[in-house]
């Protein structure tokens, strides 16, 4: 049975029962039950969407406290700053700014993810001119993406980049070059990575296409942030980081596919924009793209859950911020690392069976087809699933009961001859087939 590590958790004492999350969950992982929602986490991918759209706070995400780092026995305690951390700050014009705060905060030395996303940039370009990837290649940057296609789009695993994400690439360069540097053994350095989203928790703890991550570490932007406005002053500052605009770039959306210098590429941000990119994929629509790039987030890294700057505005301050910068300051003088590469095969995984049995399986799926067709077709979300088709499985599952549907059970009713006075109140306003007369 695989284990499922998610960083998105609900609590309970703070749901109040609503349906926003259910309505805009992309896999259609969560249910509400008895006043409280719960997540199905063999469909969780992540994405941060609940915790984003949730109005009570109930849903948030777990990560890393910033004591927990500073305070760890290692020697050597390395900060991995994301392209987006640079995008939260107003009029910022040298990342060495930033860089040099984390220092005094109490790192040891810092590693920007932007010099990774520069050389695996250049693996990526290496793969696409030389490989035999199926094309179009999707990136695999995006963790929540990745999982996406695992769970939802089975068909296109073999199309999905099998190239490390870069902060993971980011995390074995800065730890192999401080040993290199300093003498001291891997097993005694550490990784923080400042992550903008819940999804590249998930990744780091639980990681696709390996066994390990080179991540210990994980903390949440909107944590560190203060933290560094507190530390930063424009007076000595060392120069600690070395990345161009190509690295930079990576915050935000479009950025990755545009350092691959390639003409036919794609790049979508918002989880319901990537998925009806993936189903015209599926539906063999784009015949001559090379690249598709996806990011869950609106706007890319940079409309991540956890950050703390409006998307928009934190991709203009990162346009600005790219203009002082370099082309590129990273590029690979060998062929691509082996720890570059997936060790694994991304595969479907089929959550969520029916039956083991084929033969049962199958006639569950016909019930629920059956019981689907039956249904107003609403997807109003008051039986407590997202909608009317998932409904129809969590009765055939036994999750549900064919009366929750409050509409299956009027119609039933009146098929009875009985009274629907009482009952019609129930249906929401917007449903009822008349109004109660008041005068």
């Amino acid at each position: 049975m695989t284990d499922f590590y998610h960083s998105v958790t609900l609590d309970p004492d703070k749901c109040k029962g609503c349906i926003n999350c259910i309505k805009r969950c992309p896999t259609e992982a969560i249910r509400v039950r008895k006043g409280k929602a719960y997540i199905i986490k063999e469909l969780c991918i992540d994405c941060g969407e609940c915790i984003r759209i949730c109005p009570h706070h109930a849903k948030q995400a777990t990560y890393d406290p910033v004591t927990a780092v500073l305070q760890a026995p290692y020697k050597l305690k390395i900060a991995l700053p994301p392209p987006a951390l640079f995008a939260q700050f107003n009029n910022l014009e040298d990342m060495d700014i930033v860089a040099s705060a984390l220092l005094r905060m109490g790192f040891d030395r810092v590693f920007e993810v932007s010099r990774a996303a520069e050389l695996v940039s250049d693996a990526t370009r290496r793969i696409m001119k030389y490989g035999d990837i199926k094309r179009p290649v999707i990136s695999s940057a995006c963790p929540a993406i990745t999982r996406l296609i695992r769970v939802r789009f089975p068909e296109l695993c073999d199309h999905v980049l099998p190239l490390h994400a870069p902060v993971e690439v980011a995390a074995a360069l800065a730890k192999k070059e401080a040993s290199e540097q300093t003498g001291i053994p891997l097993e005694e350095i550490c990784t923080a990575f400042i992550s903008p989203c819940a999804a590249k928790v998930t990744a780091a703890k639980s990681p696709i296409g390996a066994e390990h991550s080179q991540i210990d570490y994980v903390l949440a932007l909107k944590d560190v942030y203060p933290l560094l406005l507190e530390q930063m002053s424009e007076e000595q500052n060392q120069p600690l980081t070395n990345t161009g605009r190509i690295g930079i770039s990576w915050g935000s959306s479009g950025g990755e596919g545009s350092a691959l210098l390639l003409d036919n590429y794609l790049a979508a941000d918002g989880i319901e924009n990537a998925i009806r990119v993936l189903e015209d994929l599926e539906d063999e629509k784009f015949d001559r793209l090379d690249f598709i790039e996806l990011n869950a987030c609106s706007g890319g890294c940079v409309g991540g859950v956890l950050t703390v700057e409006n998307p928009y505005v934190a991709k203009t301050k990162l346009q600005r911020l790219r203009k002082y910068l370099p082309v590129s300051c990273n590029r690979l003088t060998s062929p691509i690392p082996a720890f570059f590469k997936w060790d694994q095969k991304l595969e479907y995984q089929p959550v969520m069976t029916l039956d083991s049995d084929l033969s049962v399986a199958m006639q569950k799926l016909n019930d629920i087809e059956q019981l689907a067709a039956s249904l107003p077709g609403l997807d109003c979300g008051s039986c407590g699933s997202p909608s009317c088709r998932a409904f129809a499985e969590d009765v055939v599952r036994g999750k549900a009961a064919v009366g929750d549907c409050i509409f299956r059970m009027r119609d039933e009713i009146e098929l009875l001859g009985g009274d629907q006075t009482d009952l019609r109140d129930l249906v929401p306003l917007p449903f009822r087939k008349e109004e109660r007369d008041n005068g």
